[in-house]
């Protein structure tokens, strides 16, 4: 820590003390609290700061006749004219609560400024489930291909991400990714967040954030839930395939400085398939926040997460053109699984003075997982491939191609970050430093990929072991800020140990290597004027590989760490109060990369890849009840070393939006409807088979019709379009196994698992 002290020193040593400044604590209106995070703007330099966990602010290079604003999400934003007497003097605010509007936000030089615009979209338009909110980051699209059982399928910038593997997420500071999975590198189930609880959501596109590590190459979206609650909340919803769901808040503290609550979620639901789903999951949350409004907060939460599911799986397209099953129907209706994740969670924020605090994450997870698959039905034990050629049998006749993955994983981490802030050079550069390190370590036991039968018998084990993953890292960022230029220079070490203990050798076998990884990052920001900022970002990213592939004596070490490369050139306009635009053209490269497919048990090179695209958004304050936004996304992705016409990269979307108008406060009436758009897209290599897009439309409607009693109803797939949610490019043999079909060879088509139909539900909530 020596080092930061003596930054700090030689910054303060050079600052000019005769700067005017202003000063104080900003409060809610209805408890007197101190509020967080809240935005202290002069618009007459663009100098800005945030509130501490104190509620106090501190704002430099201040003159006579500035204006202040003082703003934040849900708060009537307050604009003051500095008088004489008020320099270098303290001024405490006070803020009321209003309804969300884009009038609240205001355009930063910070890496992020967006994030503040999309949290008006959060707030203004609530989300079904957890999942559901990754849809708020604009481009991200969500895929479900076991009914809500598995993490879903992510797709961002031209990538597909399967279930996590180029996007980082976290909740509160808890990594969600994991490496080494059973199902596949970096599955990121998110479904132990409780909708209800969450606050907002912090994002970022491309590879440019030095405390942003492992699976930061298309983006990281972090979760904030809520520290406390101000009311309790009981809701119930019902609705069409028996589908049931209840949430509860309940605080159960409630001082000036401490507070807790407990909440809990429990769904169950057949489903829309055929075969029915016996799907349930139950969620409950606990946590405690003490805040002295001095010099510290600190959070402990505790939380479990329990699911278990039956699936229908993907099913061919020609099982359903040819009349063997409907579109909801399924080939081996035994697929599904179970899962469960407890976490143990502590946030501790110490502020040392006016510039500077340390921030300290510490967790430690437990989780299991047990999914039952069946991606090609009768291919294994078919006698010939697709083209008629004779292949290797592995199976005995009337066996399907049932396999089972399953992993238990401790995880246990911590991380802290030091920020120091300061103006230095007579107060012209507003200057702020962050440096952080920290440790996560993966216990996996008894990482499984097995053949199976019926979910009962186990005929192969493909690969059985036990993972030991560490990683440790340390970054430090610097923000410099003069006139209108803004400087975010960066840089992140990471350090790697694989280890793979393989049960499947006769003798004791254990893989071990190490590794590390260097991330530059640059961002420059240009304030053109104080509705109107030009970034320009560029920096390396990376996700680790899978411990099993370094286990391969054929995998070169160096590919460990595959590196991506970004650049990035926007803006962010604010024409008026009401409207806000961004923009931005990118490019990211992917370098080689060998991946492990845990479905197959295999090792396979996906080689460089690069990609490039343009993202357009704008958001729309009609009035104060009406708010609407929309985003556009255009990508080619291209391998490389292909050549041209066979270079595609299955399943990666070129086109994308979002949007939707949401209604706040029209006398009793709320609600929103939203869409959202994917278009067609490659599902092989030459483009010869073709994921069909899809346009679908979701509406939610409540009513207060009682004091504090709500009554809502959600739509999904207003129009009842029929569209695949999740599609792949699959080599599948049905053979002769199905009353009324026979085929001789096996074949490649589309398999898909359908979207959810139109279906409707009811909704019962109360606040008191």
């Amino acid at each position: 820590m020596k080092i930061y002290y003596i930054i700090t020193l030689f910054f303060i040593s050079i600052g000019n003390i005769f700067a005017h400044e202003i000063h104080g604590v900003i409060r809610g209106s209805e408890d007197q609290l101190p509020i967080a995070g809240v935005g202290v703007y002069n618009n007459t330099t663009s100098t800005y700061t945030y509130t501490d966990l104190s509620g106090y602010y501190e704002l430099d290079d201040v003159s006579e006749g500035d204006i202040i604003s003082y703003y934040g999400v849900g708060l009537k934003k307050k604009s003051i004219t500095i008088s004489a007497n008020q320099l270098d003097t303290a001024i405490d605010i006070t803020l009321e609560n209003e309804g969300v509007s884009l009038d609240q936000v205001v355009i930063t030089s910070e890496v992020n400024a967006l994030t503040n615009f999309v949290n008006v979209d959060v707030q203004a338009s609530p989300v079904k489930s957890s999942q559901e909110i990754l849809r708020k980051v604009p481009g991200l699209i969500i895929g479900q291909h076991a009914g809500g059982g598995k993490a879903e399928q992510l797709f961002l910038r031209g990538f597909d991400i399967d279930h996590g593997t180029d996007v980082a997420l976290s909740v509160d500071g808890l990594p969600v990714n994991m490496p080494s999975h059973a199902h596949g590198q970096g599955y990121a189930d998110l479904h132990f967040v409780i909708p209800e609880t969450i606050d907002n959501i912090d994002f970022g596109k491309g590879p440019y954030y030095a405390d942003k590590g492992n699976f930061n190459t298309a983006g990281y979206v972090e979760l904030k839930t809520k520290k406390r609650i101000d009311e309790n909340l009981i809701s119930v919803e019902a609705g069409q395939f028996n589908t049931l769901r209840g949430v509860t808040l309940f605080n159960l503290l409630n001082t000036e400085n401490s507070s807790a609550y407990i909440a809990s979620e429990a769904v169950l639901t057949d489903g829309f398939f055929d075969a029915s789903q016996n799907f349930n999951r139950f969620n409950t949350l606990a946590r405690y926040n003490y805040n002295n409004y001095e010099d510290q907060e600190i959070t402990v939460s505790l939380s479990h997460f329990q699911s278990r599911w039956d699936a229908s799986g993907q099913i061919p397209t020609r099982a359903v053109e040819s009349g063997l099953i409907g579109r909801f129907g399924a080939l081996d209706d035994t697929e599904g699984g179970e899962t469960s994740r407890s976490n143990f969670l502590i946030n501790h924020i110490k502020k040392l003075n006016e510039h500077e605090r340390f921030k300290t994450n510490a967790y430690i997870s437990k989780y299991d997982f047990l999914l039952y698959s069946n991606f090609t039905f009768f291919f294994e034990s078919s006698r010939f491939d697709k083209d008629g050629n004779p292949k290797e049998v592995t199976r005995p006749d009337g066996f399907n191609d049932q396999i089972r993955q399953s992993e238990s994983r401790t995880i246990i981490g911590a991380d802290t970050d030091y920020q120091y802030t300061t103006h230095i050079e007579d107060h012209d550069i507003q200057f702020k430093l962050n440096a952080g390190l920290g440790f996560r370590y993966d216990d996996v036991n008894d990482v499984e990929l097995a053949r199976s039968q019926n979910r009962r018998e186990t005929l192969e084990r493909l690969s059985f072991g036990d993972v030991d993953e560490l990683n440790g890292f340390a970054y430090v960022q610097a923000s410099l800020k003069k006139d209108k230029w803004t400087f975010n220079p960066g840089v992140r070490l990471d350090y790697f140990k694989f280890g793979f203990d393989n049960f499947l050798t006769p003798n004791f076998e254990n893989s071990v290597s190490d590794e590390v990884i260097v991330s530059p990052k640059l961002n420059i920001i240009h304030a053109t004027t104080k509705n109107l900022q030009l970034f320009a970002k560029a920096g390396l990213g990376f996700h680790s590989n899978d411990s099993r592939v370094l286990a391969d004596p054929n995998t070169p070490v160096d590919e460990a760490l595959p590196s991506a490369l970004g650049f990035d050139v926007g803006t962010i306009y604010k024409p008026i109060n009401n409207l806000v635009i961004n923009a931005a053209v990118w490019y990211l490269n992917s370098e080689q990369e060998f991946v492990y497919v845990g479905d197959g048990g295999v090792v396979e090179p996906s080689g460089e890849s690069q990609r490039y695209g343009i993202d357009f958004g704008a958001r729309y304050q009609f009035n104060k009840w009406l708010y609407g936004n929309l985003d556009v996304n255009y990508t080619i992705a291209r391998s490389v070393d292909e050549p041209d016409g066979a270079d595609f990269i299955p399943l990666a979307p070129d086109f994308t939006s979002a949007g939707g108008l949401s209604v706040r406060n029209l006398g009793k009436l709320s609600g929103g409807i939203n869409y959202r758009f994917i278009d067609d897209r490659p599902a092989n290599e030459d483009n010869s088979i073709v994921a069909e897009g899809y346009f679908v439309t979701d509406l939610n409607l409540n009513y207060n019709f009682y004091k504090k009693w709500n009554l809502g109803v959600i739509v999904e797939n207003l129009f009842d379009t029929e569209w695949n949610e999740t599609q792949f490019a699959t080599e599948t043999f049905l053979g002769d196994n199905f009353a009324g079909f026979s085929e001789a060879l096996p074949q490649e088509d589309i398999t898909f698992t359908p979207g959810t139909p139109f279906s409707i539900r009811g909704k019962l909530s109360v606040t008191f």
